[in-house]
């Protein structure tokens, strides 16, 4: 793989976003695919959110949504990542990708990701196996293997809790009580206190479990299920944290980054 080759994502969150913004200001063309209603909750710092406003910019990166593959090139040349919605991957592959990193963060075992689909195929967290459906794995479990690569075997196994951030976890983390239609109450970068309410699904209130400041909102006015996760807080209460690449994304990228260079340098060695 060399440097401006084509580095496909599938999924547009936070965490492919941050992962994407690395690729991109190391030289690769990056295009991301999207649900026709994404589901991310960071919308500040996530791709995903130009499915609905038709662009987006991530600290200093734009995006521009395009309706088909053969438009990406024009937009590469404006200096942006290209967004489309291609949630079977169907019309992405049509570019014939050097690189492909399924990074939708399902942890489930991803049957439609298959290891001859690109020259590297790539997938985040648990629901990959290196040497069966990809070629390596990045481990997106908080701790100290996050961002490992992984060449032999799968990611640790979900844990079914959400990372711990400054002591917490499961409260900071809030889902939809029921069906029905989201209608937030606050705004990302918003400061909230434990007890106020945060949204409503069908009149039923979403209230705050801790004090912090609101890091993700669900898109307003979606349908979610009851369970969906649809809002989240961070404790640590740092407002510009909202509005830039996590931690957590910046390893991931990182991790994707050594996978890319690791496999250039093996493939050197077999020619």
């Amino acid at each position: 793989m060399k440097i401006h080759s084509i580095a496909a994502f599938k999924g547009a969150g936070d965490l492919a976003s941050g992962a994407a913004i690395r690729l991109w200001r190391s030289g690769f063309r990056v295009i991301l695919t999207e649900l026709p209603r994404p589901l991310c909750i960071r919308r500040s710092v996530a791709f995903a959110n130009t499915v609905f406003d038709g662009n987006m910019r991530v600290e200093d990166v734009e995006s521009a949504l395009i309706s088909d593959c053969s438009q990406a090139e024009a937009v590469w040349a404006e200096n942006k990542i290209p967004v489309i919605i291609d949630p079977e991957f169907k019309k992405t592959l049509a570019l014939k990708p050097d690189i492909i990193i399924d990074a939708r963060i399902t942890k489930i075992w991803q049957a439609d990701t298959h290891i001859n689909d690109a020259s590297l195929v790539i997938g985040l967290g648990p629901g990959f196996r290196a040497g069966d459906n990809v070629h390596a794995v990045i481990e997106t479990n908080r701790g100290h293997n996050l961002g490992r690569v992984i060449w032999i075997g799968e990611a640790e196994p979900n844990t079914g809790t959400p990372g711990e951030i400054k002591g917490q976890s499961v409260k900071r983390v809030l889902k939809a009580p029921c069906d029905g239609f989201f209608y937030p109450q606050v705004q990302i970068g918003d400061f909230i206190k434990a007890g106020e309410t945060m949204a409503v699904v069908n009149d039923q209130p979403v209230t705050a479990g801790i004090d912090g400041i609101v890091r993700g909102v669900i898109y307003p006015g979606i349908f979610v299920e009851q369970g969906l996760k649809i809002m989240d807080i961070d404790p640590r209460g740092k407002r510009e944290h909202c509005f830039s690449v996590s931690d957590k994304a910046s390893a991931i990228g990182g991790g994707i980054l050594e996978a890319i260079l690791s496999w250039n340098v093996r493939e050197s060695f077999l020619q």
